[in-house]
């Protein structure tokens, strides 16, 4: 098996809407780096064509007045991207099924997809239930059912005697479960490594025989995407499932990391960050996390979406999101969006 490491593909590109060839099937394109061009065809749906977007994604419902955010398109420095085709996704995947594993971040992107497919086909029906923790989106004439599952950890949390207990080498969930039925897999975890507080959702950390009130997060974080790992080696069949991991989605609070000093958010931020490379270099879980990559033997696919969303520090919700104008959110994205963006990468990567 090949292991799909780094961000380096070699890929059979398909032609660009037009006829026009985007790359030679023996040609190497890296579809992570490049940078934002304004398209005025861009976005691929909006607040109206997607009215079940919720309410901290939805900017513009939420008030915010600018669109120019909207209007970006992903240009690699190498090949074309293929335009998202709704239609032909639904038909390529009819009966298949896909899901994210993780955070609020997850659920940016899941939302994101099912939005891009509603819009592209907006006549046929759907139905959006839940089960647990589990969202279904089924667009029922394809049977494609698009889920969410809410895991931040991706190990597990268990209660016990002595409270709530992170379990670093362990995935014995009901959910793993499910992950071994689907066609296609997109994991994330990062957000969560780092809460304190009251909204930290556990109290120990075992790893092993060895039960600990704190460590460092990001060994951490590390150890459980091997553990997770592991469970990918022991339990996929790449003949029935492949396996992607979100890879790293950054926040912007700090305005010097790309070259504005005075801004201390990413608040009225209206532009992305020219070129291709983010002044503040990649966040250190962005190496953590290619590392315990590395380690896997079985297919895994790292969307490694940091380096493009780092450029977007226009693409927050800000003042326009879940607390609305005394909230502010530089972590979580728009939609229509950045989240878009990934999804696109995805679709060229599985049609």
């Amino acid at each position: 098996m090949v292991f799909w490491s780094g961000i380096i593909l070699l890929l059979l590109i398909s032609s660009v809407s037009g006829g026009s060839t985007a790359a030679d099937a023996t040609e190497e394109c890296n579809f992570f780096a490049g940078s934002w061009a304004v398209d005025e065809t861009y976005p691929l749906y909006t607040a109206a064509s997607c009215p079940f977007v919720e309410h901290e994604f939805s900017c513009v419902k939420n008030g915010r007045p600018d669109l120019g955010y909207t209007k970006y398109r992903w240009q690699p420095l190498d090949c074309d991207l293929t335009r998202f085709d709704g239609k032909l996704f639904l038909e390529k995947f009819r009966g298949k099924n896909i899901l994210f594993v993780g955070d609020s971040l997850s659920r940016n992107q899941w939302q994101s997809l099912t939005c891009m497919i509603h819009s592209a086909v907006p006549d046929t029906p759907y139905t959006l239930t839940r089960v647990g923790d589990v969202s279904i989106f089924s667009f029922t004439e394809y049977e494609v059912k698009v889920m969410l599952e809410r895991n931040v950890f991706l190990v597990d949390v268990v209660k016990e005697e002595i409270g709530r207990v992170l379990k670093l080498d362990s995935i014995n969930g009901g959910s793993a479960k499910l992950w071994e039925s689907i066609h296609f897999l997109i994991f994330n975890t990062w957000h969560w490594w780092n809460r304190r507080g009251p909204s930290q959702p556990w109290d120990y950390i075992q790893i092993g025989k060895e039960v600990l009130k704190d460590m460092d997060r990001m060994v951490a974080f590390e150890k459980a995407v091997t553990t997770w790992g592991r469970w990918v080696d022991l339990n996929i069949d790449p003949q029935k499932s492949k396996v992607f991991f979100q890879g790293i989605s950054p926040s912007h609070y700090n305005g010097t990391l790309w070259g504005e000093p005075r801004a201390k958010s990413c608040a009225g931020q209206k532009e992305p960050v020219a070129g291709s490379v983010y002044p503040g270099g990649l966040p250190p879980a962005v190496a953590v996390l290619k590392a315990a990559l590395s380690k896997i033997k079985k297919p895994v696919q790292l969307l490694d979406v940091t380096e493009l969303s780092l450029l977007r520090k226009d693409g927050h919700p800000s003042n326009y999101g879940l607390g609305g104008r005394i909230g502010l959110d530089c972590s979580h994205w728009c939609l229509a969006g950045v989240p878009d963006t990934w999804n696109l990468i995805f679709y060229n990567l599985i049609i």
